[in-house]
């Protein structure tokens, strides 16, 4: 109790001085006086993270403490990054293994071939509304605020960024042959999640195929392989607040405080309509499925922050499934939904590109009809599917839109100041959206709670 009472106390106090601090720079600019009031709260903020068990309030710490470095020593800040790119390298060793050992174990294990293809409709189902969803949300966002209007270009801005060419459009054909994989150490190491998750069905499928005596030394081995994967995941784990500090002091370093001056409106709606879509969208889908919606924001908490502060869904991937089948989703829906989530179900990019290629008209001073804006966002639908784990998909996804419906590519060159920021909430609605997919999916099978938890995954969210 008394140990509360304290928590209680520090809060407050490592607020009001890292406030005080902020307060003392934007009145009277730099001052040593403010330095040491904002690295006092974080000092209070550290003591209060080292009484608990859990790494999410450690994560907090850090991405507070990442962005004071950012702004105090930039330099710094910038060789800080080696340890963020050691985490991703790390998390991404692991998404691979664990994606196709729980999706055969999930699928072959169950023996129930019928239920998986049922899993698969009904996931299909849920991402397309509810990507839809956020087509219109961030549609109705950049029309209300009109963040593109009046927007003065720098000069020479397109001398100064560097961007990727515009590819062409991506037809359906090409898509749905790109969810094929031809070889599975090519999709492995070139990080296509889907590729991976679909050769992992088939293989399973061919397994559960097999007679008993035949596929259980397989299934023995994936399901020791899947155990190691979650215990790997643990270990990771302990090097994400490091990570992400790292991840948030590079972020400020290089980008600065005012590099957002001239398109802050811009970023504002954005964040604006991704906590629209979370509170309009998200939570009465959450309410009307029975979500436990406490215990689900509790659970989320800490793959959310790691996929806000490194910018990468992959890096929360293996969290996220290890917390949602400790809330209660069986294995085998967790590894079927989140991964096919990471392709089919990016709501905070759809939004996200909807408001940003809005955005480009308005800038350029060219008006769209709503049929045209519908056409456009029907585009975006197709073309925004499969861009999880492709560095800048959505400004390679934007300049895509760019070619096919004649809008220049200038104002594309500005959406690089705010890229890194806007990636940070969008790929947190990403991962909770998945997240709160694959529980949706488990009660609409009724097999939520069902199944008993693995004690690999309890001991790595209690670490």
């Amino acid at each position: 109790m008394q140990t509360r009472l304290n928590q209680r106390r520090l809060l407050p106090l490592a607020g009001l001085l890292f406030a005080a601090g902020t307060a003392i720079v934007l009145l009277h600019g730099s001052d040593v006086f403010a330095l040491v009031l904002r690295w006092a709260a974080i000092l209070l903020l550290v003591l209060l993270a080292a009484r608990r068990r859990s790494l999410t309030p450690w994560i907090f710490v850090a991405m507070l403490a990442g962005a004071e470095i950012g702004w105090d020593a930039p330099h710094l800040a910038m060789a800080l990054r080696i340890f963020s790119d050691i985490f991703l390298r790390l998390i991404k060793a692991i998404v691979a293994p664990l994606i196709f050992a729980t999706l055969v174990t999930g699928i072959a294990g169950h023996g129930d071939l019928k239920a998986v293809g049922r899993i698969g409709i009904k996931s299909l189902i849920y991402f397309e509304v509810i990507t839809t969803l956020a087509l219109i949300v961030g549609l109705a966002a950049i029309n209300l605020s009109r963040a593109g209007e009046g927007l003065a270009m720098p000069a020479g801005i397109a001398a100064q960024q560097a961007a990727p060419p515009a590819p062409p459009p991506e037809h359906w054909q090409e898509f749905l042959l790109h969810i094929f994989p031809e070889n599975i150490a090519k999709s492995v190491a070139e990080g296509q999640i889907l590729q991976v998750a679909v050769f992992a069905i088939l293989f399973a499928i061919a397994l559960a195929g097999l007679s008993a005596e035949r596929r259980a030394p397989l299934l023995v081995l994936f399901e020791a392989l899947s155990e190691v994967m979650f215990r790997f995941t643990n270990i990771v784990m302990y090097l994400a607040p490091l990570a992400v500090g790292a991840a948030m002091a590079y972020t400020v370093g290089h980008m600065g405080v005012g590099v957002l001056v001239n398109i802050g409106k811009l970023l504002l709606t954005i964040y604006g309509a991704l906590v629209a879509f979370g509170l309009l969208v998200l939570l009465p889908v959450a309410f009307f499925f029975r979500v436990p919606v406490r215990r689900f924001l509790r659970a989320v908490a800490e793959p959310a922050t790691i996929a806000f502060a490194t910018s990468t869904s992959e890096a929360a991937l293996p969290r996220a499934m290890e917390t949602m089948e400790a809330l209660g989703v069986p294995r085998r829906i967790v590894a079927f939904v989140i991964p096919a989530g990471y392709s089919f179900n990016l709501d905070g990019s759809t939004l996200y590109l909807a408001a940003a290629a809005i955005f480009v008209a308005q800038a350029a001073g060219i008006h769209l009809s709503v049929g045209r804006q519908v056409v456009m966002m029907l585009s975006l639908m197709l073309t925004s599917k499969g861009v999880a784990g492709v560095p800048r998909a959505t400004l390679v996804v934007l300049l895509a839109t760019a070619a096919t419906f004649h809008l220049p590519t200038e104002p594309i060159f500005v959406l690089l100041g705010i890229d890194a920021l806007a990636d940070m909430a969008r790929t947190t609605v990403n991962v909770v959206g998945n997240c709160l997919a694959s529980v949706v999916v488990a009660r609409w099978e009724g097999e939520f709670g069902a199944e008993p938890i693995s004690e690999n995954i309890l001991e790595g969210l209690h670490d």
